[in-house]
């Protein structure tokens, strides 16, 4: 069970950054982090999986099929899920342009209502890979 929530962190997590424009590879990757906070926060796991890579993988043992499960189980679980982004950086790899990464500290909560009945602190770690103009999510990694 543990496990799951910090998958649920996991994807909440991943909507930390905010960007504009794709006129450049930092501000598209910002904007693939804000994506996907706004996909886990509109509980649309499809959206997510679509910006997750085929190799995702999560804590060195997850994989995407523990993600769509995970995400399952939190949407049902919770009727309202927010990731809000304590502290968040986000860069391009100075030797692969192709690797992006962003750490953040991030808060999940979940709610049946209005008052969150459920909250979490995380620190994450996203490593994000280019793939076909796209940057879509491959590691991640929270304590």
């Amino acid at each position: 069970m543990p496990s799951r929530l910090f998958a649920l962190s996991f994807l909440v997590l991943l909507g930390l950054l905010g960007g504009c424009t794709r006129s450049d590879p930092q501000a598209a990757l910002e904007a693939a982090v804000q994506q996907l906070q706004d996909n886990l926060e509109a509980k649309d796991s499809s959206a997510v999986l679509e910006q997750l890579h085929p190799q995702f993988g999560a804590q060195q043992q997850y994989d995407r099929a523990w993600a769509q499960r995970t995400m399952a189980l939190l949407f049902l679980r919770h009727k309202q899920v927010r990731v809000l982004a304590l502290s968040q950086s986000s860069r391009i790899d100075s030797t692969y342009d192709s690797k992006g990464h962003t750490e953040a500290q991030v808060a999940l909560t979940g709610a049946e209502g209005l008052v969150p009945d459920s909250a979490r602190h995380y620190r994450v770690r996203l490593e994000w890979w280019l793939e076909g103009g796209e940057w879509q999510l491959a590691r991640l990694e929270w304590e």
